[in-house]
């Protein structure tokens, strides 16, 4: 199909119903494909490596030209093709917007908000063009005093105005999230670069000068990082749009911009009487820190095979250890970077980390070099039987940064370490990767690391990436003054479960292998009714405290649901599985030693 990047492709999109979450989108290509013109919407988003079938929420869709209907055939699930025309193509369409997440479309009378791989079908051959779209206001009360922001930028429309955005082209487009309500706004600079934040939702006493100000360093310190010399950020401007609920945790990296939601009691206070940040700001915080530290890792260095995405089917790649692991291992260390926590508490968060890695059997069995690849069917689709059969790349890689940082630093007496591997990779694939466009592959990556730290890094790529052991963390912290203690409650009983709520019931999320309840034979799904005849209710706490009153080696009987069906069974209590991982520094290191990983 010949490709026409002369006239730009235009889109015009409104809240149309609030009540019902609809927008209402007008596309319009001004040379359509001489042989019909052919459209299609992503079948998911990058950073989201799960297939969502987003044209799924399609409901009315239609194309005219001249004022004339024109046929539109459906190709597939997410592709329809248009008759040949003479002069413009216009499709209007209608999107259902009811994803309160990161990753889609939300809308109704609080606020409006939408990827652009939700709402922007692609004109195929165009996808060069410039790409405008008029962001409109809604016709409805509550949008009277509705502002927009978004990193897209303005044509004709005002800073946090309805009216008309450019794209350089569609790949931009849709990396350019958009926010629309009445949110919080405040604006800092980095480095000399524009950083807004936007806040959706009701927060009151919302401390947005210390929230600045905290996000101001973080971003700082990120800049300094990858660009020592010059300070220069790889954007002109960058926007935190964030939705505070309830309860509620995710994100969502874009070139210029993230897609946040967070409990907003983890936002900062006015009210708070302590400058002490709290555990769930600092979480916040964390979040921040993971999806702007993005913005070079996987937006700007890429695998190979996201030198473009494909978006319609899709695209593995073995390296999400290092995109998403890696990053999960930044995240938290440019918390102690920049200055907003402690050593102390950064091994307190990294312990709590190894803990939740050592949990799960799941990293007997896979590595993290398939879960990276089996991310779209497995990652992504978790099922009760998760902790058992997968390991997280997130998790477990941030451990593999640790485990490699450690182990340049130790071998090259503290001249090399994981950071000057992170420069490689910036340096050679991602400053120039709008001019390049070029990924790094596995074979590229594992050549790069052995170049920078002159070492010979196949065997630990053998047996902590593609092979499936723990990464010996303890043995390598040890020479830089940190302490590794497993304390593990082998004195508390437990069915070694995971628990929840099935509406005033105990369920059984998850069973884990050789534990209590698994040997016993219950599975998960199972609703708790009674341990030793006495009641289980709805609140998990209360099973702990029901099996206070017994010690490692008893025997109780429990009675389950399974299914509307009542079954007992009687278990052997185990010791409590759980790793306890205390990491402490050692005060007593000698002087000259070799820097701790958070230096």
């Amino acid at each position: 199909m010949k490709k026409n990047t002369n006239k730009p492709i235009t889109y015009a999109i409104v809240g149309k119903d609030l009540a019902a979450h609809l927008f209402e989108v007008t596309l319009t290509v001004a040379a359509p494909a001489a042989e019909g013109q052919v459209f299609a919407l992503p079948a998911w988003i990058p950073g989201s490596y799960m297939i969502r079938e987003f044209s799924r929420n399609i409901i009315s869709i239609r194309a005219e030209s001249a004022g004339a209907p024109v046929a539109l055939t459906k190709l597939d699930k997410h592709s329809w093709q248009a008759a040949p025309v003479k002069g413009t193509l216009t499709l209007r369409y209608e999107v259902y917007a009811w994803d309160l997440s990161v990753r889609a479309a939300h809308l109704d009378q609080t606020h409006g908000f939408f990827n652009g791989t939700s709402v922007f079908l692609r004109a195929l051959g165009h996808e060069d063009s410039q790409h405008i779209v008029d962001i409109q206001r809604p016709q409805h009360e509550a949008a009277r005093s509705w502002r927009v922001a978004t990193a897209l930028p303005e044509l004709k429309a005002k800073r946090y105005g309805f009216g008309t955005y450019a794209a350089a082209n569609y790949d931009e487009l849709i990396d350019s999230p958009v926010e629309m309500g009445d949110f919080a706004l405040a604006t800092f600079k980095a480095h000399g670069v524009p950083h807004d934040i936007v806040i959706t939702g009701r927060v009151p006493n919302l401390d947005m000068p210390r929230l600045c100000a905290d996000l101001k360093a973080i971003c700082e310190t990120q800049i300094a990082f990858f660009e020592p010399k010059t300070k220069k950020a790889p954007m002109e401007r960058y926007v935190f749009m964030t939705l505070a609920v309830g309860d509620g945790y995710g994100g969502l990296e874009h070139r210029a911009s993230t897609a946040l939601i967070c409990a907003r009691a983890d936002l900062p206070s006015t009210a708070a009487p302590s400058k002490e940040r709290s555990e769930g700001y600092i979480r916040f915080l964390g979040l921040c820190s993971h999806e702007y530290f993005h913005t070079w890792n996987v937006k700007r260095i890429k695998p190979a095979v996201f030198a473009p995405y494909d978006l319609q089917v899709e695209n593995y790649t073995p390296l999400l250890w290092l995109f998403e692991g890696f990053t999960s291992y930044y995240d938290d260390l440019f918390l102690v970077r920049s200055g907003m926590i402690s050593e102390a508490a950064y091994y307190k968060m990294l312990g709590k980390g190894i803990g939740g890695v050592l949990r799960g059997a799941g990293r007997t069995r896979q590595s993290v070099a398939d879960s990276s690849f089996d991310a779209w069917g497995k990652y992504y689709r978790q099922d009760e039987n998760a902790p058992n059969a997968i390991v997280s790349y997130y998790a477990k890689g941030s451990l593999i940064g640790l485990g490699l940082d450690l182990t340049i630093r130790a071998r090259t007496a503290g001249k090399r370490s994981l950071d000057d591997i992170m420069l490689a990779l910036w340096q050679r694939y991602g400053r120039d990767f709008h001019v390049k466009g070029r990924g790094v592959t596995p074979q590229e990556v594992e050549a790069l690391f052995d170049e920078v730290s002159g070492m010979k890094l196949k065997p630990f790529f053998e047996k902590y990436i593609r092979g499936t052991e723990d990464v010996p963390l303890a043995k390598l912290l040890a020479p830089f003054g940190v302490k590794y203690i497993d304390e593990r409650k082998s004195t508390k009983p437990s069915l070694d479960v995971n628990l929840g709520r099935e509406g005033a019931d105990c369920k059984l999320s998850s069973v884990h292998e050789g534990g209590a309840a698994h040997r016993s034979g219950l599975s998960a799904g199972d609703l708790l009714v009674a341990i030793d005849g006495l009641r289980v209710s709805g609140n998990p706490a209360n099973v702990d405290t029901l099996l206070a009153r017994y010690k490692v080696g008893d025997t109780v009987e429990v009675h389950a649901f399974r299914r509307d069906e009542l079954m007992r069974f009687s278990v052997l209590l185990q010791g409590d599985r759980v790793p306890g991982i205390t990491l402490t520094l050692d005060t007593a290191r000698k002087a000259g030693a070799l820097p701790r990983p958070s230096a």
